[in-house]
């Protein structure tokens, strides 16, 4: 269920803005797994531009090795790659996470994955998966809507009120299954309370089967700087077996990845 690319915004008051390279970042925002290629119309549409000024992007984007062209239509060069590996390239924690996390998955048989927040969207940053049990495949890079998932509860929880409650109102909230939290005040109180116990747990609220318990990572300040879960079918743990058997193991691989951090 990958979310829809963001128009460019910014502050009309702000003369720092450069509302070019918003335009030109929307229309890379708009390429994804559903969407590969574009043609000219559709990076417009998709990127809330003028055709004109979608066609001015692509064309800079092609010069730069960004963006590649074939014909009518346009796709992302293997150069973009260069843009995300730079971001997690500054993440140290996540090099120190990966083979943590490879190691639970293997002695646990479930999925293990880390992700940071965007927005109200989770992005994943690292992931290893041992069993498939989401209908959509998930990778590096892939998003969630965060205030449904466990992962993106948990990193909802240090943020301070006023901020979660602009978050919860700045979007239509979605029912994925008859166990999805759509209350506001709900949503609300389940993530004080996830943080007050440093840990989330959401039951098939995403996608029918699918359970999921995730932990922070916090930096030496104590502000949290990921999240880190173990994901299971309904069917297979219990979530008083997730309490019972994952929570103590993911809670020790976070403090292990928090305690090298400067």
């Amino acid at each position: 269920m990958p979310q829809a690319p963001r128009p460019y915004q910014g502050d009309p008051d702000d003369k720092e803005f450069m509302t070019t390279l918003a335009k030109g970042l929307a229309v890379l925002g708009a390429f994804g797994r559903l969407r590969p290629t574009m043609t000219l119309s559709e990076a417009a549409q998709v990127a809330d531009l003028s055709r004109a000024a979608a066609r001015r992007v692509l064309r800079t984007l092609n010069q730069l090795g960004y963006v590649e062209q074939d014909g009518r239509t346009f796709s992302l060069s293997p150069q973009i790659l260069n843009l995300g590996f730079a971001y997690l390239s500054t993440q140290s924690w996540i090099d120190r996470a990966q083979p943590l996390m490879r190691e639970l998955s293997e002695r646990l048989g479930e999925t293990c994955s880390a992700a940071i927040l965007q927005g109200n969207d989770i992005v994943y940053v690292a992931r290893v998966p041992a069993r498939r049990i989401m209908s959509t495949t998930l990778s590096v890079g892939s998003r969630l809507p965060a205030m449904h998932t466990a992962l993106g509860r948990v990193l909802f929880g240090y943020l301070d009120e006023a901020e979660i409650w602009r978050r919860l109102k700045s979007q239509r909230i979605e029912a994925y299954t008859p166990q999805t939290i759509t209350d506001l005040q709900a949503l609300f109180d389940r993530i004080r309370d996830d943080r007050a116990q440093r840990f989330s747990i959401v039951d098939e609220e995403l996608e029918r089967g699918l359970r999921a318990l995730a932990v922070p990572v916090l930096d030496r300040s104590g502000q949290a700087v990921g999240a880190i879960n173990l994901s299971t079918h309904a069917t297979r743990t219990t979530r008083n077996e997730m309490r019972d058997r994952f929570l103590s193991e993911l809670n020790r691989l976070s403090e292990q990845v928090s305690s090298t951090m400067v």
